[in-house]
C-alpha cells in the first residue's frame, strides 16, 4: 500500500456481488523465474511480489471481498538459498514496519498463521506488533501464512486432540468435523472459496489442506509479480461460472 490515498476501484459490471467469492486464497508462485526472465536477482522477483499482493489486497477490499489469505512462506521454504530466506524474513519484516499505518487507515486486520515461533525474534516482534494493531479494525481479514505447512497443522491439530481425550476432557465419540477445525491455525477463519494459483503449476503445495476440500482451484501461467486487477477479474470470472455443488445435485 502506497502512502497517498488511492481511489478505490469499482467492482467491475460483468462481476455480480452476490456470486463474489468471500474468502479468497492464494499460491503466489513465480517470483523467482520472473526475476530470471529479466536477468535480474531472485529477491527482486520477491520485492516486486510485494506490490503485486498489497495491489490484490486493496482490490478485494474495494470489491466486497471479506478475507484475502497468502502462502508467504512454507516450512519447505527453509529449504531455500540461505541469502534468499534471509532477504525475504528482512523482507516480512521491514513490510509490516512500514505498511502498519496504512493499513490502520484502510481498517485492514491482519493475522498470521504457521509455526512462528521459528521466525526470527525481530520478525515476532513485527508480527506480534501488527496482529495487536489491527485486531480491532472492522474491514477486510489478511491471514498471511508464513513457515506454514498443511501436514504439521494437521499433525499438531491431532496431538492437541490427542491429550484431550488423554485427560479425560472429550471421548474419541466427541471428535468432528467442527472439533477437529476449532484446533487448526485458522479456527477463527470461514474456508476459502477460491484458491489461486499463479506460474501454471498444479498443485496445491501443502497449502491449507483441510481448509481447501471444497474450495474453487483457478490456476494461471501468468508468474505472481505479472498477476494484476486485470487477471484477477478474470480469475472471478471463472468462479463465477462455477456450479458449487458440495457434493450435491443442482
Amino acid at each position: 500500500m502506497t502512502a497517498k490515498p488511492v481511489a478505490p476501484s469499482p467492482l467491475p459490471i460483468d462481476l455480480k456481488q452476490e456470486r463474489l467469492p468471500k474468502h479468497v486464497a492464494v499460491i503466489m508462485d513465480g517470483n523467482g523465474r520472473w526475476a530470471k526472465q529479466r536477468g535480474r536477482p531472485r529477491i527482486m522477483g520477491h520485492r516486486r511480489g510485494v506490490d503485486t499482493l498489497k495491489k490484490l489486497l486493496r482490490c478485494c477490499s474495494d470489491w466486497g471481498i471479506s478475507a484475502l489469505t497468502a502462502y508467504a512462506f512454507s516450512t519447505e521454504n527453509w529449504g531455500r538459498p540461505l541469502e534468499e530466506v534471509g532477504f525475504l524474513m528482512t523482507l516480512f519484516e521491514r513490510v509490516l514496519r512500514q505498511e502498519l499505518a496504512e493499513m490502520m487507515a484502510e481498517q485492514v486486520r491482519i493475522q498470521f498463521v504457521g509455526d512462528l515461533a521459528a521466525l526470527p525474534e525481530s520478525l515476532q516482534d513485527e508480527i506480534d506488533r501488527a496482529v495487536a494493531t489491527t485486531q480491532h479494525n472492522q474491514g477486510i481479514l489478511f491471514t498471511v501464512a508464513t513457515n506454514y505447512g498443511g501436514r504439521q497443522e494437521i499433525i499438531q491439530a491431532c496431538q492437541a486432540i490427542a491429550l484431550q481425550v488423554q485427560r479425560g476432557e472429550i471421548v474419541p465419540q466427541d471428535i468432528d468435523e467442527t472439533l477437529f477445525a476449532r484446533h487448526l491455525y485458522t479456527a477463527d477463519t470461514s474456508d476459502p472459496d477460491l484458491l489461486i494459483r499463479t506460474s501454471g503449476e498444479m498443485r496445491i503445495s501443502n497449502f491449507l489442506l483441510w481448509q481447501l476440500a471444497y474450495a474453487e482451484i483457478y490456476v494461471t501461467n501468468t508468474l505472481w509479480p505479472d498477476f494484476d486487477q486485470a487477471e484477477f477479474h478474470q480469475a472471478l470470472c471463472a468462479y463465477q461460472q462455477r456450479d458449487r455443488r458440495f457434493g450435491k445435485v443442482s
